[in-house]
């Protein structure tokens, strides 16, 4: 029998299945990792790897998000490949949009290791959702699951919570379509997460699509803004925070339930300035002011979102109007 490898890479664009997958490996191997993100590494981590345990247990150490790693962070890791510990499992993810392998990926073959790219097409999420269900001893139907990917979106990390919820809400039973309905039924509020999501993240047209989504639905225009002024808060608390802070840490710090809201949240944040965020915030209490004496949802909200997108010329006495 082969004897397992002791160097794991992960690779694709999704953080979150990349994680799973090595937490999958890690388990089956009967290893507990101790866990560091790339962007957190401090030196001298793997040097618990070419240590025999007292206790006999095979050492493992989980590396996430790599392509967050300093140069120091690499050299060590470089180094460590060279010559893995072969008692020892070395877990590590990459997250990338490139069609390849990153070069991380030969170190790892040099070492003996294993390479697995980790995708997720969308028309397999319903599948991939009843999955999880499973795996947390639930029975959840086909159109069930596919209602929950209607609902929570394409996010894979978000739709593992959703669930989570689920099973929570709905124990020991069967869940199907309305089930999913009851637990998620403010999809208002899922619309303008993704609304906020895509202006912080630049992408304007497809905001202006979804706002004008939730205009047509007669959703109430300070209801989005209340959405929208509660993810600037939280941007600006990420801002404030250091860099380095631990994701973990920096959820406890800012009140963020979720680390990997954190990491999006911390992404969203670089696009800006602490000043320019103080900029937006003040916009959206600007916008609250016109809302509140009259003036439309669709000559208000257009704007604001322009400016969360980064566009600097946008202000309330430029509308761009969404409706039809």
């Amino acid at each position: 029998m082969a004897e397992a490898p002791s160097v794991a890479l992960f690779w694709g664009d999704d953080a979150f299945l990349l994680k799973l997958a090595a937490l999958t490996l890690l388990a089956e191997r009967g290893s507990q990792a101790t866990e560091v993100e790339g962007a957190d590494w401090r030196g001298g981590e793997l040097s618990d790897l070419a240590t025999p345990s007292l206790w006999g247990e095979r050492r493992a150490l989980l590396v996430t998000r790599c392509e967050g790693l300093s140069d120091t962070g690499q050299r060590e890791l470089k180094t460590y490949l060279g010559g893995p510990a072969p008692d020892a499992l070395c877990a590590l993810t990459l997250v990338t949009r490139g069609k390849g392998p990153p070069p991380l990926a030969k170190s790892v073959q040099a070492a003996g290791g294993t390479v697995r790219h980790i995708a997720l097409k969308r028309q397999d999420l319903p599948t991939w959702v009843t999955g999880r269900a499973e795996i947390r001893g639930m029975k959840m139907t086909r159109p069930a699951a596919a209602a929950v990917v209607g609902s929570i979106g394409e996010d894979t990390s978000a739709l593992d919570q959703a669930v989570e919820q689920l099973a929570g809400a709905f124990p020991g039973q069967t869940i199907g379509p309305e089930e999913v309905r009851a637990q998620f039924k403010g999809l208002g509020e899922q619309r303008v997460w993704d609304l906020c999501d895509q202006a912080l993240s630049g992408r304007l047209s497809e905001a202006l699509v979804t706002l004008r989504a939730l205009l047509e639905a007669k959703d109430d225009p300070l209801l989005i803004l209340g959405g929208i002024a509660s993810r600037v808060r939280d941007l600006v608390r990420i801002r404030g925070l250091p860099e380095r802070m631990p994701s973990a840490e920096a959820a406890r710090a800012s009140g963020i339930r979720f680390e990997w809201q954190v990491r999006r949240y911390r992404e969203q944040a670089a696009r800006f300035t602490a000043r320019e965020l103080t900029v937006v915030h003040g916009w959206v209490a600007e916008a609250d002011r016109a809302l509140k004496g009259g003036v439309p949802g669709d000559v208000v909200l257009p704007s604001l979102v322009a400016v969360m997108a980064g566009e600097s010329g946008a202000a309330l006495d430029v509308p761009v109007r969404v409706s039809r």
